[in-house]
Protein backbone atom coordinates (compact mmCIF):
# COMPACT_ATOMS: atom_id res chain seq x y z
CA UNK A 1 0.00 0.00 0.00
CA UNK A 2 1.35 3.40 -1.07
CA UNK A 3 1.14 6.15 1.52
CA UNK A 4 0.10 9.55 0.15
CA UNK A 5 1.57 12.43 2.09
CA UNK A 6 0.01 15.89 2.25
CA UNK A 7 2.99 17.28 0.34
CA UNK A 8 2.51 14.63 -2.32
CA UNK A 9 -1.12 15.59 -2.77
CA UNK A 10 -0.19 19.28 -2.92
CA UNK A 11 2.52 18.67 -5.51
CA UNK A 12 0.22 16.50 -7.58
CA UNK A 13 -2.50 19.13 -7.48
CA UNK A 14 0.00 21.86 -8.42
CA UNK A 15 1.33 19.89 -11.39
CA UNK A 16 -2.21 19.26 -12.59
CA UNK A 17 -2.99 22.96 -12.32
CA UNK A 18 0.13 23.79 -14.30
CA UNK A 19 -0.78 21.31 -17.04
CA UNK A 20 -4.34 22.65 -17.17
CA UNK A 21 -2.98 26.21 -17.40
CA UNK A 22 -0.67 25.33 -20.27
CA UNK A 23 -3.49 23.49 -22.05
CA UNK A 24 -5.86 26.44 -21.62
CA UNK A 25 -3.46 29.05 -22.95
CA UNK A 26 -2.39 26.75 -25.82
CA UNK A 27 -6.04 26.31 -26.86
CA UNK A 28 -6.50 30.08 -26.74
CA UNK A 29 -3.42 30.65 -28.89
CA UNK A 30 -4.49 28.00 -31.43
CA UNK A 31 -7.97 29.52 -31.53
CA UNK A 32 -6.33 32.85 -32.46
CA UNK A 33 -8.04 34.66 -29.64
CA UNK A 34 -7.30 38.42 -29.39
CA UNK A 35 -4.59 39.79 -27.13
CA UNK A 36 -7.13 40.97 -24.55
CA UNK A 37 -8.44 37.41 -24.15
CA UNK A 38 -4.94 36.01 -23.68
CA UNK A 39 -4.26 38.58 -20.96
CA UNK A 40 -7.53 37.63 -19.22
CA UNK A 41 -6.60 33.93 -19.26
CA UNK A 42 -3.17 34.83 -17.92
CA UNK A 43 -4.72 36.97 -15.19
CA UNK A 44 -7.16 34.27 -14.09
CA UNK A 45 -4.57 31.48 -14.17
CA UNK A 46 -2.09 33.23 -11.90
CA UNK A 47 -4.72 34.63 -9.54
CA UNK A 48 -7.05 31.63 -9.18
CA UNK A 49 -5.01 28.69 -10.39
CA UNK A 50 -1.62 29.44 -8.87
CA UNK A 51 -3.02 31.51 -5.99
CA UNK A 52 -0.66 34.45 -6.51
CA UNK A 53 -1.89 37.31 -4.36
CA UNK A 54 -0.09 40.35 -5.78
CA UNK A 55 1.25 40.89 -9.29
CA UNK A 56 2.10 43.50 -11.92
CA UNK A 57 3.13 42.58 -15.46
CA UNK A 58 5.01 45.24 -17.45
CA UNK A 59 5.31 44.55 -21.19
CA UNK A 60 7.96 46.09 -23.41
CA UNK A 61 6.21 47.44 -26.52
CA UNK A 62 7.03 50.94 -27.73
CA UNK A 63 7.31 51.70 -24.01
CA UNK A 64 6.97 49.72 -20.79
CA UNK A 65 3.26 49.32 -20.11
CA UNK A 66 1.48 47.59 -17.25
CA UNK A 67 -0.87 45.07 -18.89
CA UNK A 68 -1.99 42.99 -15.90
CA UNK A 69 -2.11 43.80 -12.21
CA UNK A 70 -4.02 42.59 -9.17
CA UNK A 71 -3.68 42.73 -5.38
CA UNK A 72 -1.98 46.14 -5.62
CA UNK A 73 -3.08 49.76 -5.89
CA UNK A 74 -4.81 50.20 -9.27
CA UNK A 75 -2.78 53.34 -9.89
CA UNK A 76 0.19 51.10 -10.63
CA UNK A 77 -1.38 50.52 -14.04
CA UNK A 78 -0.44 54.07 -15.01
CA UNK A 79 3.06 53.95 -13.55
CA UNK A 80 6.27 53.44 -15.52
CA UNK A 81 8.45 50.43 -14.81
CA UNK A 82 11.24 51.36 -12.36
CA UNK A 83 14.36 51.99 -14.45
CA UNK A 84 16.47 49.66 -12.34
CA UNK A 85 14.39 46.68 -13.54
CA UNK A 86 14.44 47.33 -17.29
CA UNK A 87 17.61 45.32 -17.96
CA UNK A 88 17.54 42.51 -15.38
CA UNK A 89 18.43 39.09 -16.82
CA UNK A 90 17.52 36.71 -14.04
CA UNK A 91 14.90 36.09 -11.36
CA UNK A 92 15.83 38.13 -8.34
CA UNK A 93 14.60 39.66 -5.11
CA UNK A 94 14.08 43.40 -5.31
CA UNK A 95 13.33 46.21 -2.91
CA UNK A 96 11.01 48.83 -4.37
CA UNK A 97 9.22 51.90 -3.02
CA UNK A 98 5.82 53.54 -3.31
CA UNK A 99 3.15 51.61 -5.18
CA UNK A 100 5.69 48.84 -5.84
CA UNK A 101 6.69 48.31 -2.20
CA UNK A 102 4.69 45.08 -1.76
CA UNK A 103 6.25 43.49 -4.86
CA UNK A 104 9.61 42.02 -4.01
CA UNK A 105 10.29 39.42 -6.70
CA UNK A 106 11.17 40.33 -10.30
CA UNK A 107 10.99 37.76 -13.10
CA UNK A 108 12.30 38.76 -16.55
CA UNK A 109 10.54 37.22 -19.55
CA UNK A 110 12.72 36.92 -22.63
CA UNK A 111 12.39 35.69 -26.20
CA UNK A 112 15.76 35.13 -27.84
CA UNK A 113 17.75 38.23 -26.83
CA UNK A 114 14.78 40.53 -26.33
CA UNK A 115 13.22 41.20 -22.93
CA UNK A 116 9.48 40.97 -23.57
CA UNK A 117 8.28 41.73 -20.07
CA UNK A 118 9.14 42.12 -16.41
CA UNK A 119 6.84 40.32 -14.00
CA UNK A 120 6.69 41.70 -10.46
CA UNK A 121 5.02 39.73 -7.68
CA UNK A 122 4.94 39.26 -3.96
CA UNK A 123 7.50 36.63 -3.05
CA UNK A 124 7.09 34.00 -0.33
CA UNK A 125 9.39 32.99 2.48
CA UNK A 126 9.26 29.36 1.36
CA UNK A 127 10.69 29.10 -2.18
CA UNK A 128 9.14 25.63 -2.59
CA UNK A 129 5.68 27.11 -2.32
CA UNK A 130 6.23 29.25 -5.41
CA UNK A 131 7.34 27.67 -8.67
CA UNK A 132 8.97 30.69 -10.24
CA UNK A 133 10.33 28.58 -13.08
CA UNK A 134 6.82 27.62 -14.18
CA UNK A 135 5.51 31.16 -13.75
CA UNK A 136 8.35 32.39 -15.96
CA UNK A 137 7.65 29.70 -18.59
CA UNK A 138 3.90 30.28 -18.55
CA UNK A 139 4.40 34.04 -18.89
CA UNK A 140 6.88 33.46 -21.70
CA UNK A 141 4.46 31.29 -23.69
CA UNK A 142 1.68 33.84 -23.29
CA UNK A 143 3.85 36.86 -24.08
CA UNK A 144 5.54 35.29 -27.12
CA UNK A 145 2.09 34.55 -28.58
CA UNK A 146 0.99 38.14 -27.91
CA UNK A 147 4.25 39.51 -29.37
CA UNK A 148 3.72 37.44 -32.53
CA UNK A 149 0.21 38.84 -32.82
CA UNK A 150 1.54 42.36 -32.37
CA UNK A 151 4.20 41.87 -35.04
CA UNK A 152 1.64 40.37 -37.43
CA UNK A 153 -0.65 43.35 -36.82
CA UNK A 154 2.21 45.79 -37.45
CA UNK A 155 3.06 43.96 -40.66
CA UNK A 156 -0.55 44.25 -41.85
CA UNK A 157 -0.59 47.95 -40.95
CA UNK A 158 2.65 48.51 -42.86
CA UNK A 159 1.26 46.69 -45.90
CA UNK A 160 -1.92 48.79 -45.71
CA UNK A 161 0.17 51.96 -45.43
CA UNK A 162 2.29 50.87 -48.40
CA UNK A 163 -0.84 50.35 -50.49
CA UNK A 164 -2.21 53.71 -49.34
CA UNK A 165 1.00 55.43 -50.37
CA UNK A 166 0.95 53.74 -53.79
CA UNK A 167 -2.67 54.80 -54.35
CA UNK A 168 -1.92 58.37 -53.27
CA UNK A 169 1.15 58.44 -55.49
CA UNK A 170 -0.85 57.31 -58.53
CA UNK A 171 -3.61 59.82 -57.79
CA UNK A 172 -1.05 62.60 -57.53
CA UNK A 173 0.78 61.57 -60.70
CA UNK A 174 -2.53 61.71 -62.60
CA UNK A 175 -3.03 65.32 -61.48
CA UNK A 176 0.20 66.61 -63.00
CA UNK A 177 0.15 67.52 -66.72
CA UNK A 178 2.15 65.11 -68.86
CA UNK A 179 2.71 67.64 -71.66
CA UNK A 180 3.47 71.35 -71.39
CA UNK A 181 3.31 73.76 -74.35
CA UNK A 182 6.44 74.61 -76.31
CA UNK A 183 5.39 77.13 -78.97
CA UNK A 184 6.74 80.48 -80.13
CA UNK A 185 4.13 82.33 -78.09
CA UNK A 186 4.09 80.08 -75.03
CA UNK A 187 6.79 77.96 -73.42
CA UNK A 188 6.20 76.30 -70.07
CA UNK A 189 8.48 74.35 -67.71
CA UNK A 190 7.79 72.67 -64.38
CA UNK A 191 9.72 70.88 -61.64
CA UNK A 192 8.35 68.84 -58.76
CA UNK A 193 10.41 67.31 -55.94
CA UNK A 194 8.23 65.69 -53.24
CA UNK A 195 9.76 65.84 -49.77
CA UNK A 196 8.15 62.49 -48.95
CA UNK A 197 6.89 59.72 -51.21
CA UNK A 198 3.58 61.54 -51.53
CA UNK A 199 3.57 65.32 -51.31
CA UNK A 200 0.90 68.00 -51.14
CA UNK A 201 1.88 70.26 -54.05
CA UNK A 202 0.02 70.58 -57.35
CA UNK A 203 0.33 72.53 -60.57
CA UNK A 204 -1.76 72.58 -63.72
CA UNK A 205 -1.99 73.95 -67.24
CA UNK A 206 -5.52 74.11 -68.70
CA UNK A 207 -5.72 75.24 -72.35
CA UNK A 208 -9.01 76.55 -73.73
CA UNK A 209 -7.76 77.20 -77.28
CA UNK A 210 -4.53 78.30 -78.98
CA UNK A 211 -4.57 81.70 -77.26
CA UNK A 212 -6.35 81.27 -73.93
CA UNK A 213 -5.29 79.12 -71.00
CA UNK A 214 -5.21 78.83 -67.21
CA UNK A 215 -2.16 78.30 -65.03
CA UNK A 216 -2.57 77.07 -61.48
CA UNK A 217 -0.20 76.17 -58.67
CA UNK A 218 -1.40 75.03 -55.24
CA UNK A 219 -0.32 73.52 -51.94
CA UNK A 220 -2.67 71.43 -49.81
CA UNK A 221 -2.16 70.98 -46.08
CA UNK A 222 -1.28 67.43 -45.08
CA UNK A 223 0.10 64.45 -46.99
CA UNK A 224 -0.93 60.99 -48.12
CA UNK A 225 -4.29 59.83 -49.46
CA UNK A 226 -6.38 62.57 -47.75
CA UNK A 227 -4.26 65.30 -49.38
CA UNK A 228 -4.17 63.50 -52.74
CA UNK A 229 -7.95 63.01 -52.76
CA UNK A 230 -8.57 66.62 -51.75
CA UNK A 231 -6.32 67.83 -54.56
CA UNK A 232 -8.00 65.45 -57.00
CA UNK A 233 -11.39 66.86 -56.01
CA UNK A 234 -10.00 70.39 -56.33
CA UNK A 235 -8.63 69.73 -59.83
CA UNK A 236 -11.87 68.15 -61.04
CA UNK A 237 -13.85 71.13 -59.78
CA UNK A 238 -11.41 73.64 -61.29
CA UNK A 239 -11.38 71.95 -64.71
CA UNK A 240 -15.17 71.87 -64.75
CA UNK A 241 -15.61 75.50 -63.71
CA UNK A 242 -13.23 76.94 -66.31
CA UNK A 243 -15.32 75.39 -69.08
CA UNK A 244 -18.30 77.53 -68.11
CA UNK A 245 -16.85 80.84 -66.99
CA UNK A 246 -13.72 82.97 -67.12
CA UNK A 247 -14.85 84.98 -64.09
CA UNK A 248 -11.92 84.31 -61.73
CA UNK A 249 -13.73 85.65 -58.68
CA UNK A 250 -16.62 83.28 -59.25
CA UNK A 251 -14.25 80.35 -59.84
CA UNK A 252 -12.30 81.02 -56.64
CA UNK A 253 -15.48 81.42 -54.57
CA UNK A 254 -16.84 78.11 -55.85
CA UNK A 255 -13.50 76.37 -55.26
CA UNK A 256 -13.50 77.65 -51.70
CA UNK A 257 -17.01 76.27 -51.16
CA UNK A 258 -15.92 72.88 -52.47
CA UNK A 259 -12.83 72.74 -50.26
CA UNK A 260 -14.74 73.88 -47.17
CA UNK A 261 -17.63 71.45 -47.72
CA UNK A 262 -15.16 68.62 -48.37
CA UNK A 263 -12.99 69.23 -45.30
CA UNK A 264 -15.23 71.20 -42.90
CA UNK A 265 -12.44 73.66 -42.22
CA UNK A 266 -9.88 70.99 -41.23
CA UNK A 267 -7.69 71.23 -44.33
CA UNK A 268 -6.69 74.18 -46.49
CA UNK A 269 -5.31 74.91 -49.94
CA UNK A 270 -3.19 77.86 -51.00
CA UNK A 271 -3.77 78.64 -54.67
CA UNK A 272 -2.51 80.90 -57.40
CA UNK A 273 -4.78 80.92 -60.45
CA UNK A 274 -4.13 82.94 -63.61
CA UNK A 275 -6.13 83.33 -66.81
CA UNK A 276 -4.03 84.44 -69.78
CA UNK A 277 -5.19 85.56 -73.22
CA UNK A 278 -2.19 85.83 -75.52
CA UNK A 279 -4.14 87.38 -78.39
CA UNK A 280 -5.59 90.09 -76.16
CA UNK A 281 -2.29 90.49 -74.30
CA UNK A 282 -3.83 90.23 -70.84
CA UNK A 283 -3.14 88.32 -67.63
CA UNK A 284 -5.74 88.17 -64.87
CA UNK A 285 -5.02 86.37 -61.62
CA UNK A 286 -6.07 85.75 -58.02
CA UNK A 287 -3.69 84.73 -55.26
CA UNK A 288 -5.45 82.77 -52.49
CA UNK A 289 -2.86 82.80 -49.71
CA UNK A 290 -0.13 81.39 -51.92
CA UNK A 291 3.47 82.50 -52.29
CA UNK A 292 3.34 85.40 -54.78
CA UNK A 293 4.60 84.45 -58.25
CA UNK A 294 7.13 86.72 -59.94
CA UNK A 295 6.26 88.43 -63.22
CA UNK A 296 9.28 89.78 -65.12
CA UNK A 297 8.52 92.38 -67.80
CA UNK A 298 10.72 94.48 -70.05
CA UNK A 299 10.16 97.50 -67.82
CA UNK A 300 10.69 95.73 -64.50
CA UNK A 301 8.94 93.14 -62.33
CA UNK A 302 6.09 92.67 -59.89
CA UNK A 303 4.96 90.10 -57.34
CA UNK A 304 1.45 88.80 -58.03
CA UNK A 305 0.15 88.89 -54.46
CA UNK A 306 -3.37 90.32 -54.73
CA UNK A 307 -6.37 88.06 -54.14
CA UNK A 308 -7.91 86.49 -51.08
CA UNK A 309 -7.21 84.22 -48.09
CA UNK A 310 -6.42 80.52 -48.07
CA UNK A 311 -9.21 78.34 -49.48
CA UNK A 312 -11.14 76.16 -47.03
CA UNK A 313 -10.60 78.38 -44.01
CA UNK A 314 -14.01 80.09 -44.20
CA UNK A 315 -17.33 78.91 -45.56
CA UNK A 316 -17.58 82.21 -47.45
CA UNK A 317 -14.49 84.17 -48.48
CA UNK A 318 -14.42 87.53 -46.66
CA UNK A 319 -13.04 89.31 -49.75
CA UNK A 320 -11.81 88.50 -53.26
CA UNK A 321 -9.63 90.84 -55.32
CA UNK A 322 -8.35 90.30 -58.84
CA UNK A 323 -5.18 91.57 -60.49
CA UNK A 324 -5.08 92.47 -64.15
CA UNK A 325 -1.82 92.99 -66.02
CA UNK A 326 -1.32 94.02 -69.65
CA UNK A 327 1.29 91.90 -71.47
CA UNK A 328 1.75 93.56 -74.87
CA UNK A 329 5.24 92.09 -75.18
CA UNK A 330 7.29 89.19 -73.87
CA UNK A 331 7.02 88.42 -70.12
CA UNK A 332 8.31 85.69 -67.85
CA UNK A 333 6.16 84.21 -65.08
CA UNK A 334 7.64 82.15 -62.26
CA UNK A 335 5.36 80.48 -59.66
CA UNK A 336 6.45 78.26 -56.77
CA UNK A 337 5.38 76.69 -53.47
CA UNK A 338 6.69 77.51 -50.00
CA UNK A 339 9.13 74.60 -50.12
CA UNK A 340 11.34 76.86 -52.25
CA UNK A 341 11.33 80.00 -50.09
CA UNK A 342 11.60 78.08 -46.81
CA UNK A 343 14.85 76.29 -47.64
CA UNK A 344 17.20 77.02 -44.74
CA UNK A 345 20.98 76.79 -44.28
CA UNK A 346 23.07 75.82 -41.25
CA UNK A 347 22.92 79.36 -39.84
CA UNK A 348 19.13 79.46 -39.96
CA UNK A 349 18.96 81.83 -42.95
CA UNK A 350 16.05 81.25 -45.33
CA UNK A 351 16.45 81.22 -49.08
CA UNK A 352 13.34 83.41 -49.17
CA UNK A 353 11.85 85.60 -51.87
CA UNK A 354 15.06 87.59 -52.03
CA UNK A 355 17.20 84.57 -52.85
CA UNK A 356 14.69 83.41 -55.42
CA UNK A 357 14.47 86.85 -57.04
CA UNK A 358 18.25 87.15 -57.23
CA UNK A 359 18.51 83.83 -59.02
CA UNK A 360 15.56 84.35 -61.41
CA UNK A 361 16.49 87.92 -62.35
CA UNK A 362 20.04 86.86 -63.19
CA UNK A 363 18.92 83.93 -65.32
CA UNK A 364 18.99 84.67 -69.01
CA UNK A 365 15.94 82.60 -69.86
CA UNK A 366 13.36 80.17 -68.50
CA UNK A 367 14.21 76.59 -69.47
CA UNK A 368 14.58 73.05 -68.18
CA UNK A 369 18.26 73.80 -67.67
CA UNK A 370 17.42 76.84 -65.53
CA UNK A 371 15.06 74.72 -63.42
CA UNK A 372 17.80 72.22 -62.77
CA UNK A 373 20.26 75.00 -61.93
CA UNK A 374 17.80 76.43 -59.41
CA UNK A 375 17.48 73.09 -57.65
CA UNK A 376 21.26 72.72 -57.52
CA UNK A 377 21.53 76.30 -56.22
CA UNK A 378 19.05 75.57 -53.39
CA UNK A 379 20.82 72.31 -52.59
CA UNK A 380 24.10 74.18 -52.21
CA UNK A 381 22.43 76.92 -50.17
CA UNK A 382 20.91 74.54 -47.59
CA UNK A 383 24.30 73.04 -46.75
CA UNK A 384 23.70 70.13 -44.33
CA UNK A 385 20.01 70.88 -43.75
CA UNK A 386 17.11 68.87 -45.17
CA UNK A 387 14.57 70.34 -47.54
CA UNK A 388 11.66 71.33 -45.27
CA UNK A 389 8.81 70.57 -47.66
CA UNK A 390 7.85 69.61 -51.19
CA UNK A 391 9.53 71.76 -53.82
CA UNK A 392 7.48 72.76 -56.85
CA UNK A 393 7.99 75.54 -59.35
CA UNK A 394 6.49 76.46 -62.69
CA UNK A 395 7.72 78.99 -65.25
CA UNK A 396 6.19 80.44 -68.41
CA UNK A 397 7.53 82.51 -71.26
CA UNK A 398 4.62 84.38 -72.84
CA UNK A 399 5.29 86.35 -76.02
CA UNK A 400 2.25 87.86 -77.78
CA UNK A 401 4.53 89.38 -80.45
CA UNK A 402 6.04 86.07 -81.62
Amino acid sequence: MVEHTPNGNRDSHLRQMQLDSLLEVTKAINANLPEASLYKIYHFTLLAGLEIKKLALFVNESAWTCKVHFGVDGAIGKEALPESLATINSIQKVKLAGLFSSLDLAIPVKHKDKILAILLLEGTHNEEEQDTSFIQTFTNITLVAIENKRLARLNLEQEALKKEIEIAKRVQQNLIPTHLPQTKQLQMFASYYPNKIVGGDYYDYIPLDDNRFYVCIADVSGKGIPAALLMSNFQACLRTLVLYTSDLKDIIKRLNEQVYNHTKGEKFITVFLAYIDIKEGTLRCINAGHNPPLLLEAAGYQWLDKGTCILGMFEKLPFVDEMSVAIPSKVRLFAYTDGVSEVMNNRGDEFGQEGLFDFISQSKEMSDAMHLELYEHMTKFKEDQDFPDDITYLSCIIDPTA
